[in-house]
């Protein structure tokens, strides 16, 4: 177990793609990552697409009716399948990413509904995963909080590309760190 009583100095926002949310059927389609300090200043980032087979990709787009929402996004997954890396050389990036940026620190994975990617990790980067805290900072923790206490919605476009998502996700956090200090 990581150490409870570790302070953090730096969060990584992940945002994972991917054709649906069972880790163990479902496939990884895009990563993205940024490593801010806790004001959400940038420090580094990473994006990659992986490369995934079109036909499994496929199956599991047919089997989750959220894709059929999303015709661009899934043409656009789809049609850059090949132009992807192998998972284990986005792995491999991504514990070079957080070595170098978090040392012996044990990185907190933060970002929306984060449970989702870290169960994605676990299951298909184990080598990223043993880097990571057992904490996380999840923004919909949050979003529950203000909808459900305050009556504030956060209004945020979702493209569903994984960097843009982190960008969402990081603002949502820094409007309602305002509004807490409003609120205070």
């Amino acid at each position: 177990m990581k150490d409870k009583n570790m302070i953090p100095t730096k969060l990584l926002w992940v945002d994972l793609e991917m054709t649906g949310l069972d880790a163990t059927k479902d496939v990884i389609l895009e990563i993205a990552a940024e490593i801010t300090d806790f004001d959400c200043n940038p420090i580094a980032s990473y994006q990659a697409r992986i490369k995934q087979s079109k036909e499994v990709v496929i199956d599991r787009m047919k089997a989750n009716k959220w894709w059929q929402q999303y015709p661009k996004n899934r043409n656009s997954f789809v049609d850059n399948l090949d132009n992807g890396i192998d998972l284990d050389v986005a792995e491999q990036e991504l514990v070079t990413l957080v070595k170098d940026h978090f040392g012996a620190e044990p990185a907190i994975l933060a970002g929306n509904s984060i449970h989702s990617d870290r169960a994605f990790i676990k299951a298909h980067w184990p080598k990223l995963d043993s880097r990571l805290h057992y904490r996380m900072l999840d923004v919909s923790s949050f979003k529950i909080l203000m909808q459900g206490k305050y009556k504030y919605v956060f209004e945020k476009d979702s493209n569903h590309r994984a960097f843009d998502d982190i960008q969402a996700s990081i603002a949502e956090l820094q409007d309602y760190i305002k509004r807490f200090k409003e609120i205070a």
